[in-house]
């Protein structure tokens, strides 16, 4: 039970690494032609949905598909070619245009003019679109593998290794879909524990057996009666997969991550949050029209299949004053991931609340198993109540956090979260007694069992307040440093171990007293004259995976070892609404917007360098800006994490 309230709180509110969105992935291979002509292969894997552009386009079209080669002891003979593709009327850009779909080959005619032979490297730009929008465009390194003259591969071994490069091309987006996989289920595991949480509430419960009942004294056989409750189930999958569609349509694949930082949303969603649990708790419903309500329950008289569709569409209408605020809250948090992920997340609260009716449609002998409709019902609908306010000022946290005032410090933060689930506690144990409440005699087991288990995590944040890490729930609270007292009550950095007049020209004490600097050119400049490799850190003031790596994995011994000792630490945050000064505003060459703020300029860079724009993100490099291994992301395993930062110390010494 204690893993199933916290998991419910981390559900609502935690935030999942993404990558940003590439759907183009790139291959090379090399052909041997004669003993100085060779022919490069450019190979694009396209996903599907999406258009690869040609090289040859119309001013006023899409940014077309662009090779640069680095020329160093051959030359070009003739121009690039490319397949034949597909030629149509771009609905965006109302021209036409030769684009590409799934698979495109460029090939690249070279004669070398010395006996010197090597690796030849390229940079292609492109842009992709799909039938609704584009994606900025987007460059890549190629690098084209040339044996030797003396040692030329045969046609067998080129075949070889072009199929070699090809699995490594696989591997890596076969990783990516793991992880997008896995990201989709841990949506729907949390859509599906909320559709159940929202079949537990009054407005829903007491339909189950209604509704299995007209099901089976309407229809003429068993067999009838089941096949209409499992259309009826169905229909309910349908009309919140729909809505899932429509959010994922109108705010598009990844429009609200960025949204995740931004100060209005984090308000907005904070009050928005406030109103669902004051509905909770009784203080009012929250109702759809009468009209509405109304107009589509006569359309369920109608039978056949429109009828038990419109029967379904009437469940979703009558018990919105208790999905409502759990389906606003989903789709919210599954649409700021992108992608399907509303959809996804839609799909598993709806088969939540239509598995009961199919079931019970199937065996309704088991409805004499279901408890009784009464005051436990309500309960749960007041427990979801406080559960959205606790939430709700994570949301706030986040504002507060971004603008740095310093109003929702760790400890007001904390001491709000034991007034709600203190409050929380005194109810399940019947001290306090909400509207819609029935008279409580007793206390059950299971109400006495949550209870125990809500007081005791209450007593668990009360340390919290005196500096206790607090892991269970890291990275929700603000982090120890954004604090009154950031090294317990009692203590501050004077009395500490720590010395502010040794710290460099621009650092700071970061996370677990780490050396930070925010200044990339302060921070570069100090690391050569260490003579130390440099760990860029991507984050954000609102990132909660960020606050998690810091509090469970930096502050593992021999992490904050290396992290003290070994690196350079310059923490680049990408929601700093600091304007930077009108001389060093610009326009991004990347995404063509207005870089104003200190944060847009590090989520330029990051996406500009790395192709990356998730936090957290983590990129070791040499003192000229070169990566000295793969950037890491979210990564909870400490010795996997270590490792990484080892293997980047490791080919900086080199």
């Amino acid at each position: 039970m204690k893993n199933i309230i916290i998991t419910v709180m981390l559900l609502f509110c935690g935030s999942i690494f993404g990558q940003m969105y590439n759907p183009v992935k790139w291959s090379t291979a090399v052909e041997k032609i004669s003993e100085k002509e060779y022919l490069l292969k450019a190979e694009a894997t396209i996903q599907a949905g999406w258009h690869l552009y040609g090289q040859y386009i119309e001013e006023g079209g899409p940014s077309p598909t662009a090779f640069a080669f680095k020329k160093k002891n051959f030359e070009l003979l003739g121009k690039t070619t490319e397949e034949k593709g597909h030629e149509l009327v771009d609905k965006i850009f109302d021209m036409k245009i030769k684009y590409f779909e799934d698979k495109a080959l460029f090939t690249q005619k070279i004669k070398f003019t010395s006996d010197a032979v090597s690796n030849i490297a390229a940079e292609v730009e492109f842009m992709v679109c799909d039938d609704s929008n584009c994606l900025p465009p987007s460059s890549e390194e190629l690098v084209f593998k040339i044996s030797n003259a003396k040692n030329v591969a045969s046609a067998d071994e080129t075949v070889t290794a072009k199929k070699e490069t090809v699995a490594v091309k696989k591997d890596k987006m076969d990783t990516d879909k793991k992880n997008d996989s896995k990201g989709l289920l841990s949506i729907f595991i949390i859509a599906f524990l909320s559709g159940f949480a929202a079949l537990l509430t009054p407005c829903v419960f007491p339909m189950i057996p209604m509704t299995v009942s007209y099901f089976t004294k309407q229809s003429k056989t068993k067999a009838a009666g089941i096949r209409n409750a499992l259309i009826y189930g169905f229909s309910i999958v349908i009309i919140y997969v729909l809505l899932g569609s429509i959010v994922t349509a109108v705010f598009g694949a990844d429009s609200l991550n960025a949204l995740s930082t931004n100060v209005w949303f984090n308000i907005i969603f904070f009050v928005l949050l406030v109103v669902f649990a004051c509905s909770f708790l009784g203080a009012f419903e929250i109702m759809l029209p009468n009209a509405l309500a109304n107009k589509v329950d006569s359309q369920a008289d109608r039978g056949g299949l429109i009828g038990i569709f419109f029967m379904a569409l009437a469940l979703a209408i009558v018990s919105f004053s208790c999905t409502g605020p759990i389906v606003g809250t989903l789709l919210v948090e599954a649409a700021s991931k992108g992608g399907i992920a509303p959809i996804v997340g839609m799909l598993g609260f709806s088969i939540a609340i239509a598995l009961p009716f199919s079931l019970f449609a199937a065996f309704p002998g088991w409805l004499n198993a279901l408890p009784k409709s009464g005051g436990w019902l309500n309960t749960v609908k007041v427990v979801l109540g406080f559960l959205e306010l606790a939430l709700a000022f994570k949301f706030l946290s986040n504002a507060d956090l971004v603008l740095q005032l310093h109003w929702l410090e760790r400890e007001v933060f904390l001491t709000i979260w034991i007034a709600v689930f203190g409050t929380l506690a005194f109810y399940l144990f019947g001290k306090i007694t909400l509207p819609h409440d029935s008279p409580l005699n007793h206390i059950s087991v299971g109400r006495l069992s949550l209870g125990l288990l809500v007081l005791s995590f209450t007593i668990y944040l009360i340390p919290g307040l005196f500096g206790a890490p607090l892991k269970l729930i890291s990275g929700f609270p603000p982090p120890m440093h954004y604090s009154e007292s950031p090294y317990g009550v009692g203590f501050s950095k004077n009395t500490g171990t720590t010395n502010t007049e040794s710290l460099p020209d621009g650092a700071a004490y970061g996370p677990q007293d780490i050396i930070t600097f925010h200044d990339y050119d302060k921070g570069m400049e100090f690391a050569k004259k260490t003579g130390k490799p440099v760990l860029l850190d991507f984050t954000g003031y609102a990132c909660v995976n960020c606050r998690k790596m810091e509090e469970l994995v930096w502050s593992d011994p021999k992490v904050l070892g290396v992290l003290k000792n070994d690196v350079v630490l310059i923490s680049l945050y990408v929601d700093d609404k600091k304007e930077l000064p009108e001389s060093e505003q610009y326009t991004s060459e990347t995404t063509g917007k207005k870089i104003k703020t200190i944060g847009n300029k590090w989520s330029d860079l990051q996406i500009k360098n790395y192709k990356a724009n998730a936090q957290p993100f983590y990129v070791i490099v040499d003192h000229k800006s070169a990566n000295l291994t793969e950037p890491s992301a979210y990564n909870p395993d400490i010795e996997n994490y270590y490792n990484w930062l080892n293997s980047g110390i490791k080919n900086f010494k080199k």
